[in-house]
């Protein structure tokens, strides 16, 4: 944490705010972030009893502050003036020369005007650049159609494409979004879920990988709001949405030893993530059905989700393992930085040592040769987990097992497939 940083809460609870496109960023974090970037929803077989404690009808989550039994509030904005900045109702009804309670009814849909006065209201609400308040209306709705996503690193391709994909589907549904980044740490975990509670939102998609080493985020989230999450969340069981990561291990490992591996080396993910155990399960499985030792502590390196930590790793495994003929990565950008190092070290790829990596990032057909990897369906795990969210917070059960969207093997040039020839597999591993 730096002295620098700006202050998060002021910004979020100060006064309206106009989200013209659905959504708004509430994190401002001067901190690097460290650590894995993976989705982990790894355990098809764990039983998730349902974290969806939705309102009663007529309830809102939490105290409610006292409600006037004001027009005005009554259809959802306010009747004072502009001096927020922000045009009021009573601003449309003076420009419009109608009553206050005539374009609340017609704005907030209700009501019957003679088309001639429907179109006065309307022209004039655009002539004073009218928005509606939504905190407002949230106050008679009981709810405010925005759900808070807490996320690590935006810069990070891999869950800035879930949060974008996310963030998309809850717009194309009508609903708002607030995106809250974490630091590396994820020692902002509690101030963000008191803070987006306060904002009132509905439901919390939870995209930070942080989440799984925090002990006190589970009693800290527990019947508060519907939760779906990316990442196990310590303390407390909700809903998964990912990727089958032992599948993703699975499939690799089936190829490499398609194409005669035996002696593959890995370069893993952060140690103790889900999303990590999960990839060195599904390749020892893949090398116990061919009736092969799978690779061993000798053979593993940890990398840290990043190029120069996959160029690092794969310096060291090299180091300690010469003999390797091909190379396991957990995810692309390292996979590009173990390429760098063997060229390094004179080692041509595929000629010498092999490379399949994993996700199938946007630049992994472009590296030279193009890289052999696992397809990780980042954008679909980002609009199913929003709909799940959202149908939960309308009142719908959780479901009990996690949600585990299928991956499928990319053959390229890195493993040793030609364009024009080569092995190549389809999504359950076998040769075509």
């Amino acid at each position: 944490m730096t002295s620098g940083r700006r202050r998060f809460g002021s910004r979020m609870t100060s006064g309206r705010r106009s989200t013209r496109d659905g959504w708004q960023r509430v994190a401002i974090v001067d901190d690097p972030p460290t650590g894995g970037r993976e989705a982990d929803a790894d355990r098809p077989d764990a039983s998730l009893p349902a974290n969806n404690p939705s309102p009663e009808p007529g309830r809102a989550h939490g105290p409610q502050p006292h409600v006037a039994a004001h027009p005005a509030d009554t259809d959802g904005d306010s009747a004072e003036g502009s001096d927020t900045g922000y045009a009021s109702l009573k601003d449309v009804a003076t420009k419009a020369g109608v009553s206050f309670q005539t374009v609340s009814k017609v704005l907030n849909g209700g009501g019957s005007v003679s088309p001639a006065t429907l179109e006065r209201i309307r022209r004039a609400a655009e002539e004073v650049g009218y928005i509606p308040n939504a905190l407002a209306r949230g106050l008679v709705t009981r709810g405010t159609k925005t759900v808070g996503i807490i996320a690590a690193d935006p810069s990070d391709h891999v869950l800035g494409r879930f949060v974008v994909a996310a963030e998309v589907e809850a717009r194309r549904r009508g609903w708002a979004t607030v995106v809250a980044n974490v630091d590396g740490f994820g020692s902002d975990f509690g101030r963000y879920v008191e803070v987006l509670s306060e904002r009132r939102v509905d439901g919390i998609l939870m995209a930070a990988p942080q989440a799984e080493h925090d002990p006190g985020l589970g009693e800290r989230l527990r019947g508060r709001l519907p939760v779906v999450s990316l990442h196990t969340i310590q303390g407390l069981r909700v809903p998964l949405v990912g990727s089958n990561h032992v599948e993703t291990g699975l499939l690799a490992g089936r190829h490499l030893i398609l194409h005669g591996h035996h002696t593959v080396g890995v370069v893993s993910g952060t140690f103790g993530r889900h999303v990590t155990l999960a990839r060195m399960k599904g390749l020892a499985r893949a090398f116990a059905e061919a009736g092969l030792e799978a690779p061993d502590n000798r053979l593993l390196e940890e990398g840290d989700w990043t190029t120069p930590g996959g160029y690092l790793a794969t310096m060291r495994l090299l180091d300690r393992a010469p003999r390797l003929t091909a190379l396991f990565v957990h995810n692309d950008y390292m996979a590009i930085g173990a390429i760098r190092a063997l060229y390094e070290r004179g080692l041509a790829v595929p000629g010498d040592i092999a490379v399949v990596g994993c996700d199938d990032a946007p630049v992994a057909p472009y590296t030279v040769p193009s890289l052999t990897t696992v397809r990780v369906p980042f954008e679909d795990t980002g609009r199913v987990a929003m709909e799940l969210l959202l149908r939960m917070v309308a009142g719908g059960a959780a479901p009990t097992t996690s949600t585990l969207l299928p991956v499928e093997l990319v053959a390229r040039a890195s493993c040793g497939c030609a364009v024009a020839g080569g092995p190549t597999t389809d999504s359950s591993g076998k040769q075509l």
